[in-house]
């Protein structure tokens, strides 16, 4: 058992996640300092310091606090965009922005697969797939879908 559990520490896999979690809480309390301390105050300044948690409807008895949902959503697409612009920033630091690149498949690729698979579904068993409930996936990317009347019995 020590030596298993040795063997889980050791892995690269546990360190990064260890490192990963150490640099997300900085990485945390740069982003709550600013848009606490830097975007909060700007905002106010733009809006006239409209602070949304004072608003409330009151039904009967109970109070609704509308205005602090309006705040922390406000607070979370403050977030959302530093962290945004921040990320935006480190890429252009790394080397610029990867573009991704999708494969584009011509028709006659998508025919040459469809071809290889009736060609094989002709002369095999059928496909025993390893979930039966997603279709299977070519090389391009396509899924296929079989309907087979060998299959429905």
């Amino acid at each position: 058992m020590w030596r298993e559990f040795k063997q889980f520490i050791s892995r690269g896999n546990v360190f990064d996640l260890a490192i990963a979690v150490i640099i997300g809480a900085a990485f945390g309390k740069i982003v709550e300092s600013l848009v606490e301390d830097i975007m909060m105050p700007i905002v106010g300044i733009l809006f006239g310091g409209v602070n949304f948690e004072g608003l409330n409807l009151r039904v009967r008895a109970e109070v609704i606090e509308i205005g602090k949902f309006i705040q922390t959503t406000v607070d979370f697409l403050l977030v959302a965009a530093s962290i945004f612009f921040m990320i935006k920033v480190f890429n252009r630091l790394k080397g610029g922005e990867e573009q991704y690149k999708v494969k584009q498949t011509t028709n006659l690729e998508v025919l040459q697969e469809i071809r290889d698979l009736l060609k094989f579904e002709r002369t095999h068993e059928p496909l025993h797939l390893k979930d039966p409930l997603q279709p299977p996936v070519t090389k391009s990317g396509m899924k296929i879908h079989f309907k087979n009347k060998r299959n429905e019995k």
